[in-house]
């Protein structure tokens, strides 16, 4: 989960000395919240020039759900009003992160599914506990991602003493501004307070449609409010028998590939950028201009770290590819970094929506599930995938690396396994470096009844809205009645192709007004 500048539009861990100890009730208990009187939220204009219809409130939920007459905490909503006089309830959205603010998200939903479908529906978004407008808002450690950082890569016991400094400095300071609210911000409580957003908003079921790490939460819901769920879209699915650790070791190889898929299409494209048709050859020029930054940080912003910040999110979305090219291509033939440092503004500086973001995003994965805390088995675990997949190993293990040192034990995660829902959809892409594939068939052999949506040769995270028309096609049909695609295609219950890659760019400004472009600005990366 990161966050882009403006100019884009749109895993019980053995307790640590002095650790907290306070948390939620386990998993499977919604009992304890159903006392607590939600009160109906008071809507007021909030519109804005892209969703001008956008409503604002917000709503009290429990700190501590097994404590529903203790302190309470304020989730911020937003909302689309439904239009038609057929009415199918409210539809939460979720971004996913975890971390991510979901009340733009309320806005550009409805405005990209069809009008009669989206006029049928309030469209929900919200700022999950600890995110955005919703308060207490986390900020843990306000500019832990200024450059320029150490070199990810430990290569020396200087590099690597420095990393950890870091990430100890980062937890210890979560646990020295936030030590009562560390406890509850986690998956399982932030599922409760959909359950109170619902009994808000007076619905007796709700839809629901989250992306990436919003597919775990919205699985999470489903297994403790089964009978709550009247329609279940996740799109990009979090495998949940990964959470946190295997899952991120399994990332990295999925975005070594999808790098090298980027490397590939420089390649192709060498009329264009000018650095060879050989995508082995292009990938060898990308780590010589890593390692060159690592001498001479471009502007005095862009190191390595910041570098590998800046290309993530070409893993997520190939919609970025020709301006991520541009950059690397400037670097390389011209001695212009300034591209790139515009590209490191745009796509890998952190801002303070960021930081609130990472800290919630450590809360959370931290919280959820169990964490090695002996740091030999992290180095192990991180060279040797280095070793196969360089490309963000290390990044990414120093991204969750507070993990090894959370001042909080960890809740159990839950077994997401489902027979009581109605039939959920779910859609993934063959080659989602974020959340990869096998994580969408899981989920689809979890949840009884489910039906997976592929889209074949696709590579982006987060893939409806997104401007392909066959799997908008399915969102839309299930949204107005219910349909989903049955069997004949293995794991999959239909298959979509995927949208043509991207072409060069005659222009070096940043995306931003793809459809594609503007979901992804809304998803933010790392999630």
């Amino acid at each position: 989960m990161r966050k882009r500048a403006a100019v884009l539009c749109g895993a019980a861990l053995v307790m640590a000395a002095g650790g907290l100890t306070a948390g939620p009730a386990e998993a499977g208990t919604p009992q304890a919240d159903r006392t607590f009187r939600a009160a109906k939220p008071a809507w007021k204009k909030c519109g804005t020039e892209d969703y001008p219809t956008l409503q604002c409130a917000s709503v009290k939920v429990p700190l501590d759900h097994a404590d529903p007459d203790g302190r309470t905490i304020t989730l911020a909503l937003s909302r689309v009003p439904h239009t038609a006089r057929t009415y199918q309830g409210p539809l939460l959205v979720n971004p996913g992160g975890p971390g991510g603010s979901g009340r733009t998200l309320a806005g550009f939903v409805a405005s990209s599914l069809p009008k009669r479908v989206a006029a049928q529906y309030d469209v929900i978004g919200f700022d999950p506990r600890g995110v955005g407008a919703s308060t207490p808002a986390l900020d843990c450690g306000p500019g832990h991602f200024d450059p320029v950082r150490p070199d990810p890569v430990p290569v020396t016991s200087a590099v690597e003493q420095a990393n950890l400094a870091r990430v100890k400095s980062f937890a210890e300071s979560c646990r020295t501004k936030y030590a009562d609210v560390l406890p509850y911000i986690n998956t399982v409580s932030a599922a409760r307070d959909l359950d109170v957003i619902r009994r808000a908003l007076g619905a007796e079921k709700v839809n629901y449609f989250g992306y990436s790490y919003g597919t775990y939460l919205g699985a999470v819901y489903a297994k403790l409010y089964p009978q709550r769920v009247r329609r279940l879209v996740l799109d990009s699915v979090v495998d949940p028998t990964e959470v946190w650790y295997d899952a991120n070791l399994n990332q990295d190889h999925a975005f070594n590939d999808r790098h090298r898929a980027f490397m590939a299409w420089v390649a192709r494209h060498d009329a264009h950028y000018r650095l060879g048709t050989d995508p082995e050859r292009v990938e060898a020029r990308w780590y010589a201009m890593r390692a060159a930054l690592a001498e001479e940080p471009a502007d005095g912003k862009v190191g390595p770290a910041e570098l590998e910040d800046t290309y993530v999110p070409g893993g997520y979305y190939n919609g970025y590819w020709p301006y991520l090219a541009e950059a690397f291509s400037a670097y390389v033939n011209d001695g212009d970094d300034a591209p790139l440092v515009e590209a490191y503004e745009n796509f890998g500086a952190i801002d303070a929506a960021g930081d609130n973001g990472y800290s919630i995003y450590t809360a959370v994965e931290c919280r959820d599930a169990t964490w090695p805390r002996d740091w030999e088995q992290w180095r192990k675990d991180n060279w040797a995938v280095y070793e196969k997949a360089p490309f963000m190993a290390w990044n990414n293990a120093w991204y969750n690396a507070p993990c090894a040192f959370w001042p909080t034990d960890a809740v159990r995660p839950v077994r997401i396994a489902n027979d009581e829902l109605p039939p959920a959809l779910l859609f993934q892409a063959t080659h989602d470096a974020a959340t990869p594939y096998r994580g969408g068939v899981t989920v689809h052999h979890l949840l009884a009844d489910s039906s997976l949506v592929v889209e074949q040769g696709g590579g982006n995270h987060g893939i409806t809205l997104s401007g392909n028309a066959c799997l908008d096609r399915h969102l839309a049909a299930y949204l107005t009645d219910g349909t989903v695609p049955r069997g004949g295609h293995g794991d999959a219950d239909a298959v979509c192709e995927a949208l043509p890659e991207p072409k060069p760019s005659a222009s070096k400004a940043a995306p931003g007004t793809a459809r594609g472009s503007t979901l992804h600005g809304l998803l933010g990366f790392r999630g």
